[in-house]
């Protein structure tokens, strides 16, 4: 009986007895250790272990002699090297120049004309100069179909610890549930020139009713007025549902025919309302030019910029609001002359700019009114006045209709009294008395 064949388990495939060239061969154990075993009968012997082991070593250290160590930055430099700082101090110095080019042409557009002191008016003699300041009288609306009532009383307009307050307040509840009316004509208080505006009644089968609010409007047409210069107002807006502030200018004589042809600068305008009111609360403010050959062709929309506050409103601290005005130009800004909110180049001629039609509605021919004077910056070519105001609510679309909750529809023919009827939700909005509170006001003439 032949003997049994006992396979070898060391050595390569072919070494096995049964392999044979249809015996595919064995891969090696990717897993195995890189050193076998070691025999018992090198145990205990140095020079079996390094036999053993010295074919398969994979790793040897040593200590690295000194001087052995390779210094290439002793070697010559390649002198392209030294363009790899080069270029990148090239283009930070470029960077410098260009910035600083710019600041200059931003400060040199500024241009610092000569100006001469026209008021001066920081309110700490207790009550308004009645020389300069006038208190408006009046019920119609001021064609923006206004809530407010503008008053004389010092309700409405007046001075506490040295500054002017604006300050809405409620109408007399009586006056609205009542049949009632209030002529101001009578009484020989009213400043407007026009009837309407100055008579107004409540009728409770007709639902219309007397102005649901007062408040306070206040010009320097008596004594301070400018035709190019500065303005600048240091004022806290109000905080509220639909208060609508504004600073603004309008001309001592309509030489070019009334509004808008004679112009309207609006140097701040804001809505009390909160950040999250649709069309900006008093976290924007918006600066405006109205000019136009009439009402349906206010060529506001292509002079009117907005600015929005820094992470806060406009009602949280003062700001300065100003207006830098000349023959080329007019800028208003924010606090520094460099914050600018609108710039208007006068460099063409307001109609020319303005693309209006060659007709109205009614297909009469509208007429250029401005470019005869050879001045591009006509109709802001006049004496101007300034307007402190805190209006209430209004129907021009100042606040637009299904936005944010408004109460009143400005096509509704009982706009004020649905005004009224939702002042429980409105009212209880208005910060600080729904007060506009004024530091102080300055105006220069140029000189």
């Amino acid at each position: 009986m032949a003997a049994a064949l006992t396979p070898q388990r060391s050595g390569t495939p072919e070494s096995s007895p049964f392999a044979d060239s249809n015996t595919p061969a064995m891969r090696a154990n990717p897993f195995a250790s890189p050193y076998t075993s070691r025999p018992v009968s090198t145990a205990g012997s140095s020079t079996g272990i390094r036999n053993a082991h010295l074919s398969q070593r994979y790793f040897h250290s040593r200590r690295v002699q000194k001087g052995e160590v390779e210094k290439p930055w002793l070697q010559k430099k390649d002198p392209r090297e030294k363009w790899v700082t080069i270029i990148p101090l090239i283009g930070l110095g470029i960077g410098i120049l260009l910035a600083g080019f710019l600041v200059y042409d931003g400060l040199r557009s500024v241009v610092n004309h000569k100006y001469c002191p026209v008021l001066a008016e920081d309110f700490s003699g207790g009550a308004l100069n009645d020389r300069i300041w006038t208190k408006e009288v009046e019920v119609g609306g001021f064609g923006n179909g206004q809530f407010d009532m503008t008053t004389k009383s010092d309700e409405n307009v007046f001075i506490k610890d040295g500054q002017l307050w604006i300050k809405p307040t409620l109408q007399d509840q009586k006056l609205i549930e009542t049949n009632n009316v209030v002529d101001l004509l009578a009484d020989g208080s009213c400043t407007s020139s026009v009837p309407t505006n100055c008579i107004v009644a409540t009728n409770t089968t007709n639902g219309t009713i007397i102005n649901p609010v007062k408040s306070g409007r206040i010009n320097t047409k008596k004594g301070a007025t400018i035709k190019y210069g500065r303005v600048e107002v240091k004022a806290k807006l109000p905080a509220g549902d639909w208060l609508w502030p504004a600073i603004w200018m309008m001309p001592v004589k309509e030489t070019y025919g009334a509004w808008p042809r004679s112009g309207e600068i609006d140097i701040v305008e804001s809505r009390g309302n909160n950040y999250t009111y649709a069309q900006g609360g008093n976290n924007i403010i918006s600066s405006a030019l109205h000019w136009g050959p009439d009402a349906a062709n206010d060529a506001w929309w292509r002079t009117n910029v907005k600015r929005s506050a820094l992470h806060t409103t406009y009602s949280k601290s003062y700001h300065t609001f100003g207006l830098e005005w000349s023959e080329k130009y007019l800028f208003t800004y924010v606090d520094t002359r460099l914050l600018q909110v609108l710039y208007t180049n006068f460099d063409e001629p307001l109609w020319q700019r303005g693309a209006f039609p060659l007709s109205n509605s009614n297909g009469t021919r509208l007429q250029d009114i401005w470019s005869q004077t050879g001045r591009d910056s006509t109709p802001f070519d006049q004496e101007f006045y300034l307007i402190l105001n805190v209006a209430v609510g209004g129907t021009n679309g100042w606040f637009e209709d299904g936005k944010s909750g408004k109460p009143w529809v400005d096509h509704s023919p009982t706009a004020p009294r649905d005004f009224w009827n939702a002042r429980d939700r409105w009212h209880s909005t208005w910060q600080n008395e729904g007060a506009m509170v004024v530091d102080s006001v300055k105006m220069w003439q140029q000189c």
